[in-house]
């Protein structure tokens, strides 16, 4: 078959990103030929279509969204609604291009009939696909009644119209069971799980010559330990929870490194954390600047890929309060670090009762936890024997194969 993905964005570190990457080798795999459209496009990606008002940061779609979602804006739901529509007449003609020209069979929808990042965007995939008929994958990766922002909404009948849509040619996939039945109770729209996955058939590549030098770089001295945070710096990370813990350690100069951005969602939290940082004695490094999606050179310096990180780490720390599943809690299984992590909704669901051994959070650090940490940090053969039992579990139940497997079953349906 030949298989179009279009979402916002396909670039970077970003968690569709990274499945859509997944994906496509699967498919490529299984004899497929895959072709991509976004706003931004880099990586795999590059050479795909690009669609410059696909992207959520597209000054036109950032005029749209403050109207129909922040406080304090005052907006005509009426008129804010036409010009939602006309934008996505607009962005509908190249979209069409992009499917006709490459005789696609099959479309998959990353996020983009999911969450109102792009609100012409959902519109024009909607009417585009109800006017071909084509056959649709829409992956949902977190829904707008799974966002704060997005409550305050003053166009809840065009969210449902679109986001996401329900049509007959559209499957749906959520990736976890929480998001597969509030689908169903919400919307009446049925859908497979999907997990995110890892190629767990083949391990990652460890420190090699070009990323031996990162604890040099870092300025760790021998004998210290890196404490890694993988993920950006927004509040639904529970990043001062991991503060905690590092204070309760009673280690002399503890530090957490945090690689990605903290200005996602603003500054506010992260100059917060500053704060509770000094306020514990740990010290608390962004390296950000240090960290791409790939290898390379910026601004005069190396470029770490996140995954050069990870082989370093004495221990991950995990303390979200929400995830729509846990990208970076795979990636720790899968280079074999120990994991501290707190007990968010879907790792309960879906994930926990696997039988992973990590150190688990309850929404707060206790003596247990710390104890647990300190004979991890002090036991080597302990923290082989759970990272080499968690690599297995997480092989059989969140590997390539077992997202290859999901793909056949679901283009099947198409086929019948």
């Amino acid at each position: 078959m030949r298989i179009g993905f279009i979402s916002t964005r396909l670039n970077g570190t970003d968690g569709v990103s990274l499945e859509v990457e997944k994906w496509a080798t699967v498919l490529t795999r299984m004899g497929h030929e895959v072709f991509f459209c976004a706003g931004e496009l880099g990586g795999y990606s590059a050479g795909g279509t690009l669609i410059p008002q696909l992207h959520f940061n597209h000054q036109s779609i950032l005029a749209l969204n403050r109207r129909a979602f922040d406080d304090g804006v005052e907006a005509d739901p009426e008129k804010l609604v036409d010009e939602i529509y006309e934008m996505a007449d607009e962005i509908r003609a190249p979209l069409r291009h992009f499917i006709r020209s490459n005789r696609l069979d099959l479309i998959i929808v990353q996020n983009a009939l999911t969450i109102p990042m792009n609100l012409p965007l959902g519109i024009a995939l909607t009417g585009l696909i109800a006017e071909l008929g084509i056959s649709t994958i829409a992956h949902h990766h977190d829904f707008y009644w799974e966002r704060e922002r997005y409550q305050l909404a003053r166009i809840f009948d065009l969210l449902d119209t679109a986001f996401p849509a329900k049509l007959p040619t559209i499957q749906h996939v959520t990736i976890n069971t929480i998001a597969q039945r509030r689908l169903k109770a919400r919307r009446g729209i049925d859908s497979i799980v999907i997990p995110n996955v890892l190629d767990f058939a083949n391990p990652p590549r460890g420190i090699d010559e070009y990323n031996a030098d990162l604890r040099d770089t870092l300025d760790i001295k021998p004998g210290e330990f890196f404490f890694l945070q993988p993920t950006r710096v927004i509040r639904r990370k529970g990043i001062e929870l991991a503060l905690e813990l590092l204070h309760r350690l009673d280690l002399p100069d503890p530090c957490l490194y945090i690689t990605h951005s903290a200005t996602d969602e603003g500054v506010n939290y992260w100059n917060w954390l500053r704060r509770e940082a000094r306020a514990m004695r740990v010290r608390l490094e962004l390296i950000d600047y240090l960290v791409g999606a790939y290898r390379g050179r910026e601004n005069g310096h190396k470029i770490y890929a996140v995954w050069d990180v990870y082989p370093h780490a004495d221990l991950i720390t995990y303390p979200s309060k929400y995830e729509g599943f846990g990208n970076a809690l795979l990636e720790a299984v899968y280079f074999k670090r120990p994991v501290v992590v707190n007990r968010y909704p879907v790792y309960n669901a879906d994930i926990g009762p696997l039988g992973f051994e990590f150190v688990e959070l309850d929404g707060f650090v206790d003596d247990a936890a710390v104890k647990k940490v300190q004979e991890l940090l002090s036991n080597p053969d302990y923290v082989r024997e759970i990272t080499e039992h968690n690599y297995e579990i997480a092989r059989e139940y969140f590997s390539f194969e077992v997202l290859e497997h999901k793909l056949r079953d679901l283009l099947a349906t198409f086929a019948s």
